[in-house]
This record gives C-alpha cells, sequence and structure tokens, in this order.
C-alpha cells in the first residue's frame, strides 16, 4: 500500500484496510525550518553579510535540525497506520516506542478538522478524534496529522454514521445556517483585550532574537533615527506617544486577529443534530458539538464590547474535553453585535426569548457591593504607596505622583467596584440556573438544572467576615463549575435546593422544632 492510499468506503467494509500518511506530509515537516532560515538571512542583511562564530553556529544547528526533522518525519510517514472497523477506531504509531490505540464508536464525541496554513499549502488536513473524557489530552485524543481534506471528511462522515446507526436523529430545517460571517462585525474586532499584550511579547521576542545573534536592537539604524529625531522631547510626552503607539499596533493586531480566526465563519445545525462551526482564514478549523451534549450556553461581554454593545456566545456542552479543548472549541459566535448573539442562543437552545437576558436577575446583597469598594479602596492605597515610598528616598515629585495616582485611582477603581456589583445575579428560569458575574468581562451563564452533578460551597476570610459564600455548580460540561458570586449561607442553601432538589439533602442539618 503507499503513502497515498485513500480511505474507500468499499475497502474499509470489505476487509477494513490500513490506511496511511500522505506522503506531501514530509514537505510539511521540513517548512518548520523557514521561519528559522528567514531570521538567519534577516540577520546576514542587517550585519551587512558578516559572519562570526555565532553565525557559523547557527547554520550548523540548522543543518542538524534539517536532518532530525527529516528522520522524524519519515518515520512517522512510515509507521503511522489507522483504520474504521464497525465498532472502533485504531491508530498504530512508531518504530522504538510502538502505540497502539483504539477507541470505541460510541465513546467518540467530536470529529474536528484542521489545517494550518502550510497544510493547505500541500492539500492536507489535521482529523482529530475526541473521546470527551476531561483527562489527559493526548490519553483520550487520536489525531491524523497529515490526510487530505478529501479523505479527512469521508473518514469523518462514516465516523459519524457508525456511532449514531440505529438512534434517531432529528432533520435539520431548510439549510440549517444559523449564522454567518458579516463583515461589519469586524468594529468589535480592535475591541478584544490581548492587542496590547501581543506587542510586548512580540517586541520582546524580536529582541531576544537579535540578541542571541550577537545584533544589539540599540545600534540599529532605525533605533539611532527614532533617537535622534525625538530624544530631545519631554518624558512625559515621549511615555504618552509611546502608549498611543502601542495602544494603536494592538488594535491593528486584534482586528487581523479578528479577521484570521473568524474569515469563513459558519454556525449550522446539520441532520443527526450537530452543530458545526467552520471558521479560519490561514489556518481552518471545523469544530462539532452534538445538540444532545449541550447544556447551556454563556455569553461573554468584555468591557471594549460592551460598551460597543456586542458580545460573545459560547456553548456549555460536555464531551469537549479538559478546560484548555474546551476553551478552544466552545466559540459559537465571534464577537456580534449583543442582539445577534441573543438571537443565536434563542436558536441554539429554543427555550423562549430571554433566557441569558440579565433583566430580572435577582440583586445580591449589599455587603458585596461593600466587598468590592473596600478592595478597589486598598488596591489604590497599595498602587499608590510604591511611588511615595521610594520618593522618600529618591525625590518628592515621585511623592507627588504617587499622590496624583492615587486620586486618579480611587474613583476608577469604585466606580468598577460598583459595575461589579450591578453584574451580580441569580435565577431559576425554567429548566435553567442563570447566574452573572464579572467586573471586566461580564460572564451570564444559563445552565440546565438536571445537568448539576454537585454543589461547591467556599468562602473566603473576607466574605466570613461579612456573611458571603460563594456557591458553585459543579457539571460534567464546560468548565467544570459555574460560581454564583456572594451570596448570604442562607440564599446559597435555598439556591441549591431548589435548583436541584435532593441533592444537597444528605449534606444538611436541619434545626429541631423548639416549638
Amino acid at each position: 500500500m503507499t503513502s497515498d492510499t485513500t480511505v474507500r468506503p468499499s475497502s474499509h467494509e470489505a476487509g477494513h484496510d490500513w490506511g496511511r500518511l500522505n506522503s506531501r506530509l514530509l514537505l510539511v515537516n521540513l517548512s518548520i525550518l523557514a521561519a528559522p532560515v528567514a531570521m538567519f538571512l534577516v540577520s546576514l542583511a542587517v550585519t551587512g553579510g558578516d559572519t562570526n562564530l555565532q553565525v557559523i553556529i547557527t547554520l550548523g544547528s540548522l543543518f542538524v535540525t534539517f536532518l532530525v526533522i527529516s528522520g522524524i518525519g519519515l518515520m512517522r510517514l512510515f509507521t503511522t497506520r489507522y483504520r474504521l472497523t464497525e465498532d472502533r477506531f485504531e491508530l498504530h504509531t512508531g518504530l522504538l516506542f510502538r502505540s497502539e490505540r483504539s477507541v470505541p464508536i460510541g465513546r467518540i464525541r467530536g470529529v474536528d478538522l484542521t489545517a494550518n496554513p502550510v497544510h493547505r499549502i500541500f492539500g492536507l488536513t489535521t482529523l482529530r478524534i475526541d473521546s470527551g473524557d476531561q483527562s489527559d489530552a493526548a490519553a483520550r485524543r487520536l489525531a491524523l496529522d497529515g490526510i487530505t481534506k478529501a479523505e479527512a471528511l469521508e473518514l469523518r462522515g462514516r465516523i459519524i454514521a457508525l456511532r449514531d446507526a440505529g438512534q434517531a436523529r432529528p432533520v435539520a430545517d431548510s439549510d440549517g445556517v444559523l449564522s454567518r460571517l458579516d463583515w461589519s462585525w469586524l468594529r468589535y474586532g480592535p475591541l478584544t483585550l490581548w492587542g496590547v499584550g501581543g506587542v510586548f511579547i512580540a517586541v520582546a521576542s524580536a529582541y531576544r532574537t537579535l540578541s542571541e545573534l550577537q545584533v544589539d536592537p540599540l545600534d540599529l539604524g532605525i533605533i539611532k533615527d527614532l533617537e535622534n529625531r525625538f530624544g530631545t522631547i519631554p518624558l512625559w510626552y515621549g511615555a504618552l506617544l509611546a502608549a498611543v503607539l502601542i495602544v494603536v499596533l494592538g488594535m491593528i493586531g486584534s482586528t487581523a486577529t479578528f479577521i484570521e480566526n473568524w474569515a469563513g465563519y459558519e454556525l449550522r445545525r446539520e441532520d443527526g443534530g450537530i452543530f458545526r462551526i467552520r471558521r479560519g482564514l490561514l489556518a481552518t478549523r471545523s469544530v462539532s458539538i452534538e445538540e444532545r451534549h449541550l447544556r447551556g450556553l454563556e455569553l461573554v461581554e468584555p468591557i471594549p464590547l460592551r460598551w460597543a454593545k456586542g458580545a460573545k456566545l459560547n456553548a456549555v456542552a460536555s464531551g469537549l474535553g479538559n478546560q484548555e479543548d474546551n476553551r478552544r472549541r466552545r466559540a459559537l459566535t465571534p464577537p456580534t453585535p449583543r442582539g445577534e448573539a441573543l438571537r443565536v442562543a434563542a436558536e441554539a437552545l429554543p427555550t423562549g426569548p430571554g433566557l441569558i437576558e440579565r433583566k430580572g436577575l435577582l440583586p445580591h446583597p449589599r455587603a458585596a457591593l461593600r466587598r468590592r469598594i473596600n478592595r478597589a479602596l486598598i488596591w489604590s492605597v497599595l498602587i499608590a504607596a510604591v511611588p511615595v515610598g521610594l520618593g522618600l528616598w529618591l525625590g518628592s515629585w515621585l511623592v507627588i505622583t504617587g499622590v496624583i495616582t492615587g486620586v486618579v485611582l480611587v474613583p476608577v477603581l469604585v466606580a468598577f467596584a460598583f459595575n461589579a456589583y450591578h453584574s451580580l445575579g441569580h435565577l431559576l428560569r425554567g429548566r435553567f440556573l442563570v447566574m452573572c458575574s464579572g467586573a471586566f468581562a461580564r460572564r451570564t451563564v444559563a445552565h440546565q438544572r438536571e445537568a448539576i452533578i454537585g454543589w461547591k460551597f467556599s468562602r473566603t476570610p473576607f466574605q466570613r467576615r461579612v456573611g458571603l459564600i460563594t456557591l458553585g455548580a459543579t457539571t460534567a460540561a464546560g468548565e467544570g463549575v459555574y460560581h454564583v458570586h456572594d451570596l448570604t449561607e442562607g440564599q446559597g442553601v435555598a439556591l441549591a435546593e431548589t435548583a436541584v432538589p435532593g441533592l444537597l439533602a444528605p449534606f444538611i442539618e436541619r434545626a429541631p422544632d423548639r416549638g
């Protein structure tokens, strides 16, 4: 059997023949060298072609890396075999350390397709089969990294057909499309929070790479030119310009990330009760979530998105793996107008309008507000105390800076405290427990009450002092536990008993009737 053997239904049905990875995977593996080779060439261009011992060592390490990657690629190509039978999927890999793994068809929870830009260049994709256990990722996931897209689609279809054989599955209405990308949503791209951090990470990575190549970034011509042009401006003005530049670059990076992650986005309900999310510009992704494993929904509203009346919608579902995998696969929509997210939520869980709306949620005790105000004041004092303390030794200007910092921080953090308190809320809506919390990113979760498998009561020393607790609803879906923050003891116990009657009863000691 050659390395280009495809998965043919007739062959599998007749003899369950073993399939192999595509031979183009070797080219994909070798492409890993593109980035270090490019950095090597850039360093030569920056230094004017001068070579030293460091450059020679770098060139030698690239050659050794080429040999190692080639050997690993050839070993994977010739030793990886897989086959699909009527009751299980089998994967054999390795030469010196042989691994033979299989997963029963009935335990398969997800079959996802991903393809990074290099895979797409060579017409390949990666098929991941997940059993849905919340254990170590390597122990529960099988991956075929290096088959053609046609093979992957055919194999996924056969796996789903075998898994669902003999079971009644819903048929999707019309074309089943719940949502598609509207490019007007691009305005929400700059409002994600990670962009500024990405600028610092990129600058630090570039500085470290140049330093390892014995190139001092401060000696580069462009840096010298900037120093000559702006070296005489006041420090405060330079800091302000740098902050504005970092924010602008962060917004550009966030927008580019939005395009990369969500170009081609489509959410579709397919036959068999499967939600299929397709997205990605360079690295394409196709994630499947079974409707029968959907336990609820989560509406996420970070502060910038909230100001722009936007939100993101996530699925709360079992079978998405551990926390890392769940966070990677749970997204149902990109950052969208809040009304669009609520519309998709109403179609995904047809339980009536307003399931994850905050309107009507029960407020929490005023002691929760006092906790947040006190925390805001403490942080204001601690942050302001740093420059004040340094100013006692280094100069009065730092003392003034610390005082101004404290005066500015107090109203800002107190405003966040009020915002965090007003985000608190909970309510039982039919079959669902709805809970809301969060200051910087407000999260409203609606979770099926019958899917709650336990309760967790916790309290910090500060909560104990004011008589508050945090109630955690444990579940096999999503994050594993969802919290209702800052309730009184009576509210927490009453909510737990009402939401899932009888679950808490063995752990409650009721006071005897004194009458």
